[in-house]
C-alpha cells in the first residue's frame, strides 16, 4: 500500500495505516458522508481522489469510539465489496507462449 501498511480482510483491502494517518475503504455510499466527519479527507495518493477511500487523521482518531467507527464502517463494506481483478505476471505469460 505505497509505503504504508494494509490490513487485508478476506482478501480485499480494509484499512491500513500511512504516515500518521488512517486510510480506510469505505465504499461509494459512504463516502460523502464520511468526508463531512472531523480529520476526514479523501485518499488521493496520485493527486486524484480515489472515492470510497478516505484517509482519517490524528484529529479524528481521538478516542476509542472515533476510532472504532472507521473500523465499523470500513468492516461494512468489506462484507459487500468485490475483489480486485488480479494481474498476471508477465512471467505466466511468457511460459504460455512457450
Amino acid at each position: 500500500m505505497m509505503g504504508g501498511l494494509c490490513f487485508m480482510v478476506k482478501g480485499k483491502m480494509c484499512v491500513g495505516v500511512e504516515k500518521s494517518r488512517l486510510m480506510a475503504r469505505i465504499g461509494p455510499d459512504a463516502y460523502e458522508g464520511a468526508l463531512a466527519r472531523k480529520g476526514c479527507r479523501p485518499m488521493d495518493f496520485t493527486g486524484r481522489p480515489m472515492r470510497g477511500f478516505v484517509f482519517v487523521g490524528l484529529d479524528g482518531l481521538g478516542s476509542e469510539q472515533e476510532l472504532g467507527y472507521w473500523l465499523e464502517l470500513a468492516l461494512a463494506y468489506n462484507a459487500v465489496a468485490k475483489k480486485s481483478a488480479r494481474k498476471k505476471s508477465k512471467t505466466s505469460r511468457t511460459s504460455r507462449r512457450r
